[in-house]
């Protein structure tokens, strides 16, 4: 099994077909005929099922890359093969190839299904600061041909460097301007009585190196407006933003006729400083026209809150605009 593993995950080459092909994300590719689909929002995935013999291709929606094709691999196997098949040997590997500004690794090894050995391979692309895998699972080596000629079948288009897609190795420029994010309390309760907690961020990047932080929580069923004032330095290093806060408090303000809007400043306190860095990309989505800045680290921060979208350890916020409006702060 290791000798025939080797071969296959060796001829994995992204090429190109005149085929008809189905986009999901960043991938074009040729559907496996006659296996069952299923999409999701970050994760697309064919099955086919013969007695018992299976087999499971994922096409898996491209994040943040964390500079190269080797550790994005790496971050990829521990986050979707270890964690999910409990594999514990090392994969084998193969040479990376590199394709219209992408470079491919791709690795393969066996894990335990239903006390038989079955085979997993990943295979990641990295281009443009983004990266993208597919994985691959089966329990017989019938289903290897399949796996080869969806991979083969793959194309990964080169990113023109005047589109709306920024490239983050840019300076601080890319990220200048006020970025929001909004959430809310979707507890059953709530949802029945209609009763929603609103939490809004935002960060204002400056052209001098400092940021500011402001989050403003409103809850009807509390007495009392919260706001979050935070400022400090910024620094950016190719694709990593490094947050050096210097002052940090929380103010809780009365509610103006019991609405949203500020009354009186009743105490202030100081908060922790957190230091934070991040991975971050500014993308334009132009179907919803707006520039999002996806914002990845490990664990989840204070100051970001839960993490709230499909790329693992991440939040999006988004170019403040006419349609999406900042946060008007007390005196304003």
């Amino acid at each position: 099994m290791k000798k025939m593993m080797f071969l296959f995950i060796g001829c994995v080459i992204v090429q190109f077909s005149f085929a008809q092909k189905t986009i999901f994300d960043v991938i074009s590719y040729i559907e496996p005929k006659g296996w069952k689909k299923e999409v999701g929002e970050t994760i697309t995935s064919y099955t086919y099922i013969k007695g018992n013999n299976w087999c499971r291709i994922n096409i898996v929606k491209s994040t943040i890359s964390k500079g190269s094709v080797v550790a994005d691999f790496n971050s990829e196997w521990e986050e979707m093969v270890v964690k999910n098949y409990k594999t514990t040997t090392a994969p084998i590997l193969n040479d990376v190839e590199e394709v219209n500004g992408w470079k491919i690794k791709a690795g393969g090894s066996t894990f335990k299904f239903n006390n038989s050995e079955a085979m997993v391979f990943l295979t990641t692309t990295t281009g443009y600061n983004r990266c993208a895998s597919i994985v691959a699972t089966t329990n017989t080596k019938a289903y290897l041909k399949d796996i080869d000629e969806l991979l083969a079948s793959v194309s990964l288009e080169k990113q023109e460097s005047n589109s709306p897609q920024t490239n983050v190795s840019q300076i601080a420029n890319s990220i200048l301007g006020t970025w929001c994010i909004t959430a809310s309390d979707q507890s059953s309760f709530r949802v029945n009585n209609a009763i929603m907690s609103t939490i809004y961020r935002q960060y204002t990047f400056k052209a001098n190196g400092m940021y500011a932080c402001h989050i403003k929580t409103f809850d009807p069923l509390m007495s009392s407006i919260f706001l979050g004032r935070e400022t400090g330095t910024y620094q950016i290093n190719n694709n990593t933003l490094n947050i050096q806060p210097q002052k940090s408090v929380l103010e809780e303000w009365s509610k103006k006729n019991n609405s949203d809007a500020w009354g009186k400043l009743l105490k202030s306190q100081k908060i922790t400083l957190e230091k934070v860095t991040y991975q971050f990309a500014k993308i334009y989505i132009p179907e919803n026209n707006e520039w999002q800045l996806i914002l990845k680290t490990g664990n989840e921060t204070k100051r970001d809150g839960p993490f709230n979208n499909y790329e693992r350890n991440a939040w999006i916020y988004i170019l403040a605009s006419p349609a999406r409006p900042i946060l008007i702060l007390p005196g304003e």
